[in-house]
């Protein structure tokens, strides 16, 4: 959360309000002690959220509904990270929002082999072809290649066979960074976040600040949903 707040800051990009309750997701928002609240942050008066939440937060169903319409019908950002894909398990429109779900992270804490399959996007046009990274890799179930445009992709074919598998899910094709549009809203999401170096990474940094940036709809780039790609561009069977 500092990262984020001080990237903004010190662009001058936008003004980041950091909250670890979920009370002022709301066209009505409430104070930490559940009392309304007379002003500061809502969705009212911001433009994006920037989502870390874990598992199943608390949110009344108009706070669900305030918050879909958010994105979905006013046209406003919303930018996740690595936990996020956990959270609101029990709520289908949540995963509708997002574009995947949770399938576990088989792998653990390793280095890892990423394929940038979307090299002109905003968030990830810094990344090389293949680059190699060490984080908690989440893996992703319930996506659609024909609603999200996945930008970078793990290259299971690195990873020792005995770690390719774990949750059931033998897949091959593991998003980490995907964009999606959610009716008029623009939606990122990044696997990127568990290790402390990652944050410390001036490329995640720059990924997350520009994926921000595009949320906003500061930045141009359309969501292109595709087949699975290698680092050339070409189509890669499953």
């Amino acid at each position: 959360m500092a990262v984020i707040e001080r990237l903004g800051y010190e662009s001058g990009a936008y003004f980041a309000y950091i909250r670890t309750d979920s009370n002022i997701i709301s066209k009505h928002p409430k104070m930490t002690n559940g009392k309304l609240a007379s002003g500061g942050p809502s969705l009212e008066n911001v433009d994006a959220i920037f989502f870390l939440g874990h598992r199943e937060i608390e949110l009344d169903s108009e706070q669900k509904a305030d918050l879909l319409a958010f994105v979905h019908d006013e046209g406003k950002g919303f930018v996740a990270a690595h936990t996020a894909l956990t959270a609101f398990e029990s709520w289908p429109e949540f995963g509708e929002l997002l574009g995947g779900r949770f399938d576990g992270h088989p792998w653990g804490n390793v280095q890892g082999s990423v394929i940038n399959e979307e090299p002109t996007f905003p968030a990830t046009k810094h990344f090389p072809p293949v680059f190699t990274i060490k984080d908690e890799f989440y893996r992703a179930k319930d996506f659609s290649r024909d609603k999200i445009d996945v930008l970078l992709r793990l290259d299971t074919s690195k990873l020792p066979v005995t770690e390719r598998g774990g949750s059931g899910n033998n897949s091959t094709d593991v998003p980490l960074a995907w964009a999606k549009m959610y009716g008029k809203g623009r939606v990122f999401y990044s696997s990127f976040a568990h290790d402390a170096s990652t944050w410390d990474n001036p490329d995640i940094q720059k990924m997350y600040f520009e994926a921000i940036k595009w949320a906003l709809g500061m930045t141009a780039g359309e969501v292109k949903p595709h087949p699975m790609r290698g680092p050339d561009g070409s189509a890669v069977a499953q």
